[in-house]
């Protein structure tokens, strides 16, 4: 058996493509044209061979792709596969988790899980009962694809990724013929490799050419959000000037402008990573997305979930300027309508839970409490002095 995917991967990312595909040519054409002692062998790839010109003088390949229903069941374990190995170590407690972290995958008419993952995952709860599920095969191989997907994405696909990671199916053409050198040609090429690299899988059967895409499970759904994750920090990191300006209008309490570039934000990121949290939890994810906006500015002092007065504020700010402090309560409405509402909640829980003491303790006169409430991507700012 030969592999020939990782070489012309890792050429592709560092830039000597051509230069690895001239080499493979000459190690594969000994091995494979001139071997007289060779009757068998199988290749493994998760591009097509007959298009890589690794093959030159070489035809009549079998090919087997992900969509072909010939030896299906041989790309993984089935599911009753996955019972009957972790009967055999006494885990049969554990198939709910693994089915959610590893299965989900589609090879022709079977559906899969990924072998790895499940060895990996019994491996480690033989040795702790108590072990948690972990993206074993992700942790192997690198996620640059799914960087490179997220980078590309313009507004139509950051919204079939977020249509992707809330677990509805998206309609795509694929192509299965696709070569490493024709990737950056068009980001419909990126959604193809996505499906034949196991970043993506299929659910029922494609007309026209045209497949039904679905992430396949939790591990590879953590890579999606992960990676957002970071490509959301990157933006924040090259608007220096435009986060400095949103930092400095809560010292001057514009809620307006606050208002304004926040829902510019949200309207740029991915809104759907809170959609899996109850909605009385989903504020903790707005509250970390403004942790981390306003931590662009260094120089403050920023607490969150800190004790003051007869409870915890969500964000207190200690700015430069001593006199000076900010309170910040974070609220999350089902609705837009609902968002004046929540904001008028969140200055009253100030006033009512005296979270300003704190800084006044610390002899801080000027404290401006802000009331921010969020729906999807949308917000609303008050400010009360």
């Amino acid at each position: 058996m030969l592999g020939y995917n990782v070489p012309l991967d890792k050429a592709f990312q560092h830039g000597y493509y051509e230069e690895m595909v001239s080499l493979i040519r000459g190690l594969f054409g000994q091995a494979l044209k001139t071997n007289e002692f060779l009757q068998f062998a199988v290749l493994t790839g998760c591009l097509r061979v007959s298009k890589e010109s690794i093959f030159t003088g070489l035809n009549n390949f079998k090919i087997l792709s992900i969509t072909d229903n010939r030896f299906d069941e041989y790309f993984g374990f089935t599911e009753a596969e996955v019972c009957q190995l972790l009967k055999a170590y006494q885990l049969e407690d554990h198939l709910a988790e693994t089915k959610e972290w590893y299965d989900g995958y589609r090879f022709g008419d079977a559906d899969i899980y990924c072998p790895w993952d499940v060895i990996s995952y019994a491996d480690h709860l033989s040795a702790d009962p108590y072990a948690e599920p972990e993206a074993f095969w992700i942790n192997t191989s690198g996620n640059d694809l799914v960087k490179r997907f997220i980078d590309k994405a313009d507004k139509t696909t950051q919204n079939e990724i977020e249509r992707l990671i809330a677990g509805e199916a998206i309609e795509r053409a694929v192509r299965l013929d696709l070569t490493y050198n024709e990737l950056d040609s068009s980001i419909a090429n990126l959604w193809s490799v996505l499906f034949t690299t196991g970043y993506l899988t299929q659910t029922g059967r494609a007309v026209n050419g045209v497949y039904k895409l679905v992430i396949p499970n939790r591990e590879v759904r953590e890579v999606f959000v992960t990676q957002i994750q970071e490509w959301f920090k990157a933006c924040v990191i090259d608007d220096e000037k435009p986060m400095h300006a949103f930092c400095r209008a809560f010292l001057t309490g514009e809620a307006e402008v606050i208002q304004k570039q926040l829902n510019v934000i949200l309207n740029r990121m991915i809104s759907v990573l809170d959609t899996k949290a109850p909605d009385n939890v989903k504020e903790n994810f707005y509250h970390g997305l403004l942790l981390g906006l306003l931590r662009s500015e260094a120089n403050w002092l920023i607490l969150s979930n800190v004790e003051s007065g007869d409870g915890f504020s969500d964000i207190l700010i200690e700015p430069e300027d001593p006199d000076g402090g900010i309170v910040i309560e974070v609220k999350y409405a089902s609705s837009i309508a609902g968002l004046e509402k929540a904001c008028k909640g969140a200055l009253a829980q100030i006033k009512e839970k005296r979270y300003d003491e704190r800084l006044r303790n610390e002899g801080r006169t000027e404290v401006l409490a802000y009331g921010i409430a969020f729906c999807k991507k949308r917000c609303q700012v008050v400010c009360k002095k």
